[in-house]
């Protein structure tokens, strides 16, 4: 995708990134997402990021290590975004897209005069990030379509099976990864994932255990 085209590698990326941590939020590499600002501290944040390089880091809150709730523990890893869609509210919200870049490590969190948090960040654990469709022709599609068929059945859901099935491998894991319904600890997985195959398996694997649990517990099915 053309997002990628100005980001060769790490050293296209700053160091020093704002990082909005919000629980069960993935942002994967060339993936889209969608967000609505409206916390000052956040729209602050955004209004900085417009004025300078666009970019944001989505990383998830470690809220089980944590014992202050205002200012919760960061997960070590976390994905860059760049703002590719901006809009304002009336009602002074605001409402984008973040598109993926990279995946990062936090160095450290730096002391900050921010409303915000700000962390210095290592993309260079993650420089395949930066290769748009890195390992695809690895991912087990077959097992990946047929789990998905799965999950669609049992929470009586529909989709555009034609869009899926003409999507890329890439594509398809990073999207069916960011709207999965699980929480952050299996969210947090497969975004550590080394690589695309394995999140595809770690995907399927906690799909499968979830459809289980529901066979034998007799659950009502996702929502």
């Amino acid at each position: 995708m053309p997002i990628n085209a100005d980001y060769r590698g790490p050293g296209d990326l700053p160091e020093r990134i704002p990082v909005f941590p919000l629980p069960g939020a993935l942002l994967l590499p060339r993936g889209q997402m969608p967000l609505n600002i409206f916390e000052p501290r956040y729209l602050a944040m955004v209004d900085d990021a417009l004025r300078d390089h666009r970019l944001i880091g989505m990383i998830q809150p470690d809220l089980s290590h944590s014992s202050n709730e205002d200012k919760p523990e960061l997960f070590r890893v976390g994905c860059v975004g760049r703002i590719t869609q901006f809009a304002e509210a009336g009602d002074g919200r605001y409402i984008l897209e973040l598109t993926g870049v990279a995946r990062f490590k936090v160095v450290e969190e730096l002391a900050a005069i921010t409303p915000y948090r700000q962390c210095r960040v290592d993309y260079a654990p993650f420089v395949d990030d930066f290769t748009a469709r890195k390992g695809e022709e690895a991912v087990d599609r077959e097992t990946l379509l047929a789990v998905l068929r799965d999950f669609l059945k049992a929470n009586r859901l529909k989709v555009d099976w034609d869009g899926i099935e003409s999507a890329p491998n890439e594509a398809l894991v990073n999207a069916l990864a960011m709207m999965s319904p699980y929480g952050p600890p299996e969210k947090q997985a497969m975004l550590e994932a080394p690589d695309l195959k394995t999140r595809a398996e770690i995907l399927v694997a906690v799909t499968q255990m979830d459809l289980a649990k529901k066979r034998t517990s007799g659950d009502p099915p996702l929502q």
